[in-house]
């Protein structure tokens, strides 16, 4: 199982600058992949503005986006904007994205959080479509570069039509950050929709957590804060936060365990020095 780390694009009021030396240490430490985590009605960096400078300042590690809020984007402007990262990256971008779920996120008229799913269907056309070099709707100018690839996608998904979406579309499945026991359900549920859309071989599984090794108070006050408002939710993510070596050593065996490609841990705070604390323990 590989091990990446997240950025702390959406630690509040993120000491933004941070975040490329956070991506040059955690490539240099050996870390699989840099995952982001995007709001818009929250004080963070964008998570398209994170990958970019993430992409910038590295040229090996991986980037996934972890989930973003794909249907707050108008689809064209999500292809070109995530065709432009993968390709400033020499092809590093995986796309993870879902549908959203807080009402606050939706600041573009005419793309409001009813019928989320629909339009999410309708987008991912969208997206091979213009990725393939079709033209921008009402142009006759395609968004990408001749030569642009298919960018590769993950879901994050706890619904049926969620499910059957991952498995019909995409190349894997991102769960949330909750302990390795409830993560389990979530992917055998992936395995299951897979195996039912009569895909080959098997998705590709990423688990997430998070860390907060050199200040656990205020790495827990973070994450509570940013989960705000998502009710039972907060108490499970904020419970499974881990403060300790020990903690994040029996996190990693655990998903090891449940055989997922990926898991990826993602900080509570945005202390440089957590990059290199976590290496030390994981890598």
């Amino acid at each position: 199982m590989h091990i990446g780390i997240g950025l702390p694009n959406q630690v509040r009021d993120v000491h933004a600058p941070v975040i490329p030396a956070w991506a040059r240490l955690a490539e240099e430490a050996g870390f699989s992949t840099l995952g982001t985590t995007g709001r818009i009605a929250y004080p963070g960096v964008m998570d398209t503005v994170a990958l970019a400078a993430a992409a910038g300042a590295t040229s090996r590690i991986g980037l996934l986006s972890q989930v973003l809020l794909a249907t707050t984007w108008p689809g064209a402007l999500l292809a070109k904007e995530a065709a432009s990262i993968d390709a400033v990256s020499a092809g590093r971008l995986t796309l993870g994205i879902g549908v959203g779920i807080r009402e606050d996120d939706f600041v573009v008229p005419g793309h409001g959080p009813r019928d989320r799913g629909a339009r999410m269907d309708r987008d991912l056309e969208t997206y091979r479509s213009l990725w393939a070099g079709a033209p921008v709707p009402g142009s006759e100018n395609p968004a990408v570069p001749a030569g642009t690839r298919q960018v590769p996608l993950l879901f994050g998904a706890t619904t049926p039509a969620a499910f059957r979406r991952m498995a019909e579309t995409s190349d894997g499945y991102v769960a949330g950050s909750v302990p390795a026991a409830m993560a389990s359900g979530l992917f055998d549920a992936a395995r299951g929709a897979w195996q039912a859309a009569g895909r080959p071989g098997r998705p590709r599984l990423v688990g997430l957590n998070y860390v907060s090794l050199g200040d656990p108070d205020r790495g827990r006050a973070n994450v509570a804060d940013y989960y705000a408002a998502t009710g039972q939710y907060q108490d499970i993510v904020v419970g499974n936060v881990h403060t300790s070596a020990e903690s994040v050593r029996d996190a990693v065996k655990q998903f090891e365990d449940l055989g997922v490609d990926e898991l990826i841990l993602s900080p509570g705070t945005d202390d440089l020095d957590e990059v290199t604390r976590l290496a030390d323990i994981v890598l």
